[in-house]
């Protein structure tokens, strides 16, 4: 049996930035996610967003962005102290490994550790994007059960998970 890759996620250092550019999604995600490197800049822009890597030893494999402004994910309050997942992937050399659902396990064990005041994490993925949502589904989100329209690919599914 072989030993699973020793994988965290990091807030996004300057060191990473070059690397985490150099990330692509696999054919056909590109729709799902956007640009990489728009989702980067924003994301380190915005006071309102946390640029982060996934990291498996010392090399990026992935980036989400953190979204704390409270109607960013469902563009309306969701009620309580969460916080919006968005722009989440891994590359595609690194994708069919189980890294996915480890990754947002590690995403949310490190938003109870660094922001404890948070208690949901929400997120939006495209209806069509089967592996994602089965993915979420692995690692603790349910499906509200809305969907939100008006995403650049399609109608997406809310989907969230308590911290």
């Amino acid at each position: 049996m072989f030993a699973k890759p020793d994988l965290r996620v990091t807030p996004v250092k300057p060191e990473l930035v070059e690397a985490l550019r150099a990330l692509r999604v696999a054919p056909g995600q590109q729709t799902f996610v956007g640009d990489t490197g728009f989702n980067l800049d924003d994301a380190m822009r915005d006071p309102n967003s946390e640029a982060m890597a996934i990291v498996v030893g010392a090399t990026p494999v992935g980036f989400y962005r953190l979204d704390f402004a409270p109607t960013i994910v469902a563009r309306r309050s969701i009620g309580e102290a969460g916080i919006g997942l968005r722009a989440f992937f891994l590359d595609a050399g690194w994708q069919g490994r189980g890294l996915g659902t480890r990754a947002v396990q590690a995403c949310c064990e490190d938003l109870q550790a660094r922001h404890p005041d948070r208690h949901l994490l929400a997120l939006n993925v495209d209806c069509r994007n089967v592996a994602a949502i089965n993915a979420y589904r692995k690692a603790g989100f349910v499906d509200t059960g809305e969907l939100c329209l008006g995403g650049s690919a399609g109608p997406q599914h809310l989907m969230v998970r308590r911290l």
